[in-house]
C-alpha cells in the first residue's frame, strides 16, 4: 500500500509541476491525486470507520484554511473595488524596480509577523497588481513576496501555521522565537533579495492604465473600505489570541462586518452602481481554480500522514542521518515538496518535551527550517499556492528563476541560527 500510495503522489506531483507541457490544469491533477491516495489508502485498509475519521479530520483541517482563504481575499477584493490600495500605491513614487523590490519585501517580512504568511502575501500580491503592468515583472515580485512571507511568519508564533502548532503544543514561547529565528528568517529574506536584485538594477517599472473616470467612490469610501479590510485582517491574530478560536473565524467575522459597512455606506446608490462594489459581487471575483487545488493538494497530504507514510519517513531519517541540525534542514527541504504542517506534527510526535525541552534547539530550528523551507518550491507553502493562483505563477518557471536564489536564502539562515545558538549557550 505505502509504495503504491508513494507512486500516485509522485506521478499527481508530477502533473503539477508538468501543468502547461502536458495541458492538465493543476487542479484537475491535484483532485485526480488526492481522490487516488484516499481510494487506494480505504481500499487497503479495511477498517471503514477509521479512515473516515481521518477523512473527517482532514476535510476539518482543510475547511478551516480554505475558509480563512476564501474569507482574506474576498476583503481583498472588496479593497481592491473600492480602489482602495491607491493609498498606498499613490505614495510609491520610485520606478526602480530595485528600489521597489526592496521595499516590497521588507513590508511583506514585518507585515507578515504581525498579520500571517498567507493573508500577507494576499494583500500583497493584489497590491503589486496596481504597481506593475508587466506580467513578467509581478511574477518575480510574487515570488519574492513569498519567500518574503514565509520567513516574516518563521519568527512570530502567529506568523505561520507551524509556529503557532510550536506554540500551542508549548514547544516554543513567543518571545524566546523571536529573539532566536528573526535574524535567520532576515538573512533568508536578504540572500534572495541581493542575489536577485542584481538582475534587476538599471531596470524601472511600468504602472498599469486605470480608468477611474466612472468610478462610483470619494476619497472617503475608498479610505473607510482599506483601512477597514486592513485593520480586519490584522485583528484576526488578536482575535484568535482572546477568544482561542480558530483564525478563519476571525476572517468570517471580519467578513460580515466589511460586508455591513459596505450595505450601509452603499445602501442610497442605484443598483448598477452598488452592485460592482458590493461583497458579493467580490466572491465572484476571487480565483476558486486555486482554491479547489488547495483543497486537492492539501487532502493529498493527508492521506500520506494517516497512512504513516511521513511519520516512517522522519523516524527513517532519525535512524539514517543522527545529527538532529542536519534531519531539521532535511525536514526543511522536505516542506518545499509536502506541506510542512504534517511534517511539524509527525517531527512533534517522535520528541517529546521531556527529553527536548520548551525553547530547544530542536523546536527553535523546526520553526525556522519548516517555515522557510516551503519557499524554495512554489507549492511548499499556503503562501505559494495563493500567490500561485493569484498570478498564474508556472511551477517551472518558479524552479528555474527563484528556487535556487530561495534555497540560498534558507541555507543561509540556517547557518546564522547554529552559529548565533552555538555562540549565545
Amino acid at each position: 500500500m505505502l509504495i503504491a500510495l508513494a507512486a500516485i503522489f509522485v506521478l499527481a506531483y508530477a502533473a503539477i509541476a508538468l501543468e502547461h507541457p502536458i495541458g492538465v490544469n493543476k487542479s484537475a491533477s491535484a483532485l485526480l491525486g488526492a481522490g487516488a491516495l484516499w481510494t487506494i489508502y480505504a481500499l487497503t485498509t479495511g477498517d471503514h470507520a477509521l479512515v473516515g475519521r481521518q477523512l473527517d479530520e482532514s476535510v476539518a483541517a482543510t475547511a478551516q484554511i480554505v475558509f480563512f482563504l476564501i474569507g482574506a481575499m474576498t476583503i481583498v477584493e472588496v479593497v481592491d473595488a473600492h480602489d482602495g490600495f491607491e493609498v498606498i500605491t499613490s505614495r510609491i513614487g520610485t520606478t526602480s524596480q530595485t528600489k521597489l523590490m526592496w521595499l516590497v519585501g521588507l513590508v511583506t517580512f514585518f507585515l507578515s509577523a504581525i498579520l500571517d504568511n498567507l493573508t500577507t502575501t494576499i494583500v500583497m500580491v493584489s497590491l503589486i497588481q496596481r504597481l506593475i503592468a508587466r506580467r513578467d515583472d509581478r511574477l518575480l515580485f510574487a515570488s519574492l513576496i513569498v519567500i518574503a512571507a514565509n520567513a516574516g511568519g518563521a519568527w512570530t508564533v502567529i506568523g505561520d501555521v507551524t509556529t503557532t502548532m510550536l506554540w500551542i503544543g508549548g514547544q516554543i514561547s513567543p518571545l524566546k522565537i523571536m529573539r532566536a529565528v528573526f535574524l535567520p528568517s532576515f538573512v533568508n529574506l536578504l540572500v534572495p533579495l541581493a542575489f536577485i536584485g542584481l538582475s534587476l538594477k538599471g531596470k524601472t517599472i511600468a504602472a498599469p492604465q486605470r480608468d477611474n473616470g466612472l468610478l462610483a467612490v470619494d476619497r472617503y469610501e475608498r479610505n473607510l473600505m482599506f483601512y477597514l479590510g486592513l485593520g480586519v485582517l490584522i485583528a484576526v491574530p488578536a482575535f484568535k489570541t482572546l477568544t482561542h478560536l480558530p483564525p478563519f473565524m476571525g476572517v468570517l467575522l471580519g467578513l460580515g462586518i466589511v460586508w455591513l459597512v459596505g450595505e450601509v455606506v452603499h445602501r442610497d446608490k442605484d443598483e448598477h452602481v452598488r452592485r460592482p462594489l458590493s461583497l458579493a459581487h467580490a466572491l465572484t471575483r476571487i480565483d476558486m481554480g486555486s482554491i479547489v487545488f488547495f483543497v486537492g493538494i492539501l487532502l493529498a497530504v493527508a492521506s500520506l500522514e494517516h497512512a504513516g507514510l511521513l511519520g516512517m519517513l522522519a523516524k527513517w531519517l532519525d535512524t539514517m542521518i543522527g545529527r538532529q541540525d542536519v534531519i531539521v534542514v532535511v525536514l526543511g527541504l522536505l516542506s518545499a515538496v509536502v506541506d510542512n504542517v504534517p511534517l511539524v506534527a509527525a517531527t512533534m510526535g517522535m520528541y517529546d518535551l521531556g527529553h527536548y525541552p520548551s525553547d530547544s534547539f530542536l523546536w527553535e530550528f523546526i520553526a525556522y527550517c519548516a517555515g522557510t523551507g516551503g519557499s524554495i518550491l512554489i507549492i511548499g507553502s499556503a503562501a505559494g499556492v495563493a500567490a500561485m493562483g493569484l498570478e498564474r505563477i508556472e511551477f517551472l518557471w518558479y524552479a528555474r528563476r527563484i528556487a535556487g536564489a530561495a534555497l540560498a536564502g534558507y541555507l543561509a539562515g540556517a547557518v546564522v541560527y547554529v552559529a548565533q545558538h552555538a555562540w549565545l549557550h
